[in-house]
């Protein structure tokens, strides 16, 4: 489908190369408030600033019509060093947009323009600018100040980028699309010593690979095999010499799971087994266990109206279902908890082996945008119909 909009959409690519060019860290994106703030101003629409320190939330109302809508992008960068060589790379050393936030954040500018431009909708329609999606949970933050008390929404609306997925192809998914996510860090106290002198320490390194081997059996032997969790020791650090025995092990694990019962048998599981492996040993083990992100759940009425909606903006050959729930994690998971709404994937790959999601030489690609555009256009008109 030829993409109404098209040719308003040189500013915004402007506008994505701007940010891609300033990124800043969540609850940090102090000049993309600005920047994001002073456009919407200049468009005419209410905006509100300090939700979440650096968030924004932009008001436009038109008509008589007393429904509402949130469409949400996010817009803080990552902790990595740019490595994409492109004439607009991060000025900021070791940040940089490796996720596709700036190009969230630009696409939703360019509807926000045609939006207030046309004003062919009745009702309230809030543009929500979120910033620490990475890392700070700002969706939590935002609503816990307030977000849908001040700006009642009667559904939300999320996107994002994909890298993986074919160009142009909108996936949606019903139910739960993306895992909650959870981080567990365990210290084994051991005994230090001689490396040739085993005997008289009580060697740490050597519980806590006990502890990784039996960690491999919380999903293999503890969960419904049609339940879905994943369970991984991303990082086990001891030692610095190959004759001393550490007094101590560091392990980081991650946890990724869907269903609230599942989610508290694995730290249940985790907790007996690090504690049951170290004290067979002699040791005792200090575990710190923080539930991050909720699941991203899809609420099924709104689900079918973007499937819908896609379908006449893209094409019904360009509409497809995600076939399971992705492992990954996403704060929209908190909106989604407090008021009806979906989540979806816009396909952006440019060749079958683009850097993926926060990736140092992922740059997001500018030729989706006129899509990206046209779907929230589309999305808030049709959902807030005139008479």
């Amino acid at each position: 489908m030829t993409m109404r909009f098209s040719n308003d959409m040189a500013d915004v690519v402007a506008i994505r190369r701007h940010l891609h060019e300033n990124p800043e860290i969540g609850l940090s994106e102090f000049k993309t408030s600005d920047f994001v703030a002073a456009r919407l101003e200049e468009l005419g629409y209410e905006v509100t600033r300090g939700l979440a320190k650096t968030g924004i939330v932009a008001t436009l109302r038109n008509g008589t019509g007393t429904r509402s809508i949130g469409i949400r992008a996010d817009i803080d960068a990552l902790p990595i060093t740019e490595e994409t060589g492109a004439d607009y790379a991060s000025r900021n050393k070791g940040v940089m947009h490796a996720c596709g936030h700036d190009g969230h954040t630009a696409m939703l500018l360019g509807a926000a323009k045609i939006l207030a431009e046309r004003k062919n909708f009745d009702g309230t329609i809030h543009l929500i600018f979120q910033p620490a999606e990475e890392n700070f949970g700002g969706a939590k933050i935002m609503i816990d100040e307030g977000l849908f008390d001040r700006f009642p929404c009667d559904a939300v609306f999320g996107m994002h980028n994909d890298p993986g997925l074919p160009f142009g192809k909108v996936y949606v998914k019903d139910g739960p699309i993306m895992a909650a996510v959870d981080e567990c860090r365990l210290i084994v106290n051991g005994l230090g010593g001689h490396g040739a002198e085993p005997q008289a320490a009580r060697d740490p390194i050597v519980a806590g690979a006990s502890i990784i081997m039996a960690l491999q059996t919380v999903v293999s032997r503890n969960l419904h095999p049609l339940d879905q969790a994943v369970v991984t020791v991303g990082a086990f650090n001891a030692g610095i010499a190959s004759n001393v025995i550490p007094e101590r092990a560091e392990m980081a694990i991650t946890i990724r799971s869907f269903d609230p019962k599942v989610r508290d048998m694995l730290e249940e599981r985790i907790r007996a087994i690090a504690e049951g492996q170290a004290a067979s040993y002699g040791m005792s083990v200090t575990v710190n266990y923080d539930r991050g992100y909720e699941a991203t759940v899809n609420h099924t009425a709104e689900t079918d109206f973007v499937r819908d909606l896609a379908k006449k903006v893209v094409g019904e050959q360009n509409v497809a279902e995600i076939e399971r729930p992705m492992m990954g994690a996403e704060d929209f998971a908190y909106m989604l908890v407090e008021r009806p709404g979906s989540y979806f994937f816009l396909g952006t790959a440019k060749t079958d082996n683009d850097p993926s999601l926060h990736h140092p030489r992922f740059d997001f690609n500018d030729d989706i945008i006129p899509t990206g555009v046209n779907l929230w256009v589309e999305l808030a008109e049709a959902y807030l119909p005139t008479k």
